[in-house]
């Protein structure tokens, strides 16, 4: 599990507007009914992000991440993975989220992020550009997305699990080769679960195929460093943000 219920997103250094969040239930193709939570700035700038929660799907920790985004001048939404099974209830601590991870399959969850999508470019700042980035299963997840034709102006992953084969459909590592926009990873030097092996893997793909990519890993950060209580990385976390902001506005700007 990367964040309990009492984790809480770094704040950027850059986060000095106002921004209103609200709840919202979408409906993907196949009529599945999803919860979502989208932040709206005072002063929206360059683009718009979708943000693929960890393991534990739509909880709190994401809700706040899209509020930090806003603040920042970034329209942010988030949605749930787990409508098709677990429906509409809540993602706290109590959640049993694995016997739901189960029974994930990319074309359904796919179905979902393109209703998200339109969500977004239904909005009055749907057509500024639109960034994906996730964390664990959502960094893998975001990544993969990054194969479809969804028209993304970038994906990020935090701590993406490089070696999650879903569907038997092939790992993020197997399948970099296909992703069509540019690419922001971030990983942990201390994570247990991500060896370096693996990221080093991912950037030679990258680089074999010429898409526009920047790794990142930071030394001595374990699994889930980007938590505000993380007060001995909070320089990790502060650069982060750094380097989302900057991929975000360099890759916007066409």
């Amino acid at each position: 599990m990367c964040y309990d219920d009492n984790a809480r997103p770094p704040v950027p250094s850059n986060a000095t507007g106002h921004s209103h969040g609200e709840d919202v239930v979408l409906t993907a193709a196949d009529g599945n009914r999803f919860a979502a939570y989208i932040a709206i700035p005072d002063k929206p700038q360059a683009a718009q992000v979708i943000i693929y929660p960890d393991i534990r799907g739509l909880h709190q920790f994401y809700k706040e991440l899209a509020l930090r985004f806003a603040e920042a001048g970034i329209q942010a939404i988030a949605f749930d993975y787990f409508g098709r099974t677990a429906g509409l209830t809540t993602r706290d601590d109590s959640f049993e989220f694995m016997p739901h991870v189960q029974q994930l399959h990319l074309a359904t969850l796919f179905a979902d992020v393109q209703a998200t999508l339109n969500y977004l470019k239904q909005t009055p700042h749907g057509k500024l550009p639109i960034f994906t980035v996730g964390f664990c299963l959502g960094g893998s997840l975001s990544f993969l997305s990054g194969t479809q034709n969804f028209g993304w102006a970038g994906v990020i992953g935090f701590y993406a699990g490089l070696s999650r084969n879903m569907d038997n459909q092939g790992t993020v590592i197997e399948r970099a080769s296909e992703i069509k926009y540019p690419v922001l990873g971030l990983f942990g030097g201390a994570d247990q679960g991500i060896p370096a092996e693996q990221v080093h893997q991912l950037e030679q793909k990258l680089e074999e195929t010429g898409v526009k990519h920047q790794i990142i890993t930071y030394a001595g950060a374990p699994h889930s460093f980007f938590d505000r209580r993380s007060a001995e990385f909070a320089n990790a976390s502060t650069d982060a943000w750094k380097r989302i902001f900057t991929f975000i506005h360099t890759n916007s700007s066409k």
